[in-house]
């Protein structure tokens, strides 16, 4: 299925603060206290950030918005990864933040999926984000890309923070069914202890 719906807040028991979760298809940026999370797989997300009107967001996209062949099974999703980029600066402009400032944190592209063997979404993943952030001319603060573990990103927008903890990758792991099943929506339309790492 293809999420529509807009990101859910919740309280995050482990961590004590009240946290914004971010679904594959969705962004959601804001300014002020609390976090921003996701759980990915072969999935992407950006965690962007103003830091002087200390503005943050997060997209989570599953895939690149590089061009496909029009016989391709994936030429009608294949941008969704550049609407994603666009859709979440937008959001944070029309908040207040500056393009110009904008610093970048960039998580996920594992390679999680099966039956995808020759697709590697993950890879591209990657590849299309860093690829966007270059010609954007965003800076790259940090990065944890490809492997094979899901992971779990908490952004705090109020400071630039990321706290990332690395998951066992189970057999059929829901992160796995989740991702499938989004993927297989996009194209009928056409672990570790907490790690923290890349603080500003």
């Amino acid at each position: 299925m293809v999420m529509d719906t807009a990101p859910l807040g919740y309280f995050d028991r482990e961590l004590r603060i009240t946290s914004v979760r971010v679904l594959p298809g969705q962004y959601y940026a804001t300014q002020g206290d609390g976090s921003i999370s996701t759980v990915l797989g072969s999935c992407v997300a950006t965690c962007l950030w103003d830091p002087v009107r200390r503005i943050g967001g997060m997209n989570h996209f599953m895939l690149p918005g590089e061009a496909a062949a029009p016989t391709s099974p994936w030429a009608l999703s294949a941008r969704f990864g550049i609407n994603a980029m666009e859709l979440l600066i937008n959001t944070m402009v029309h908040l207040g933040a500056d393009r110009r400032r904008f610093v970048a944190k960039v998580f996920g592209g594992a390679r999680v999926l099966q039956g995808f063997e020759r697709f590697d979404v993950g890879a591209r993943n990657s590849e299309f984000v860093l690829s966007f952030l270059r010609e954007e001319g965003i800076e790259l603060l940090g990065q944890d890309l490809l492997g094979e573990c899901p992971r779990k990103v908490h952004f705090f927008p109020a400071t630039g923070k990321v706290q990332l903890k690395r998951l066992s990758l189970r057999q059929d792991d829901p992160v796995q069914r989740q991702e499938q099943a989004y993927l297989q929506g996009l194209s009928g339309q056409s672990g570790s202890g907490d790690v923290e790492i890349f603080s500003r």
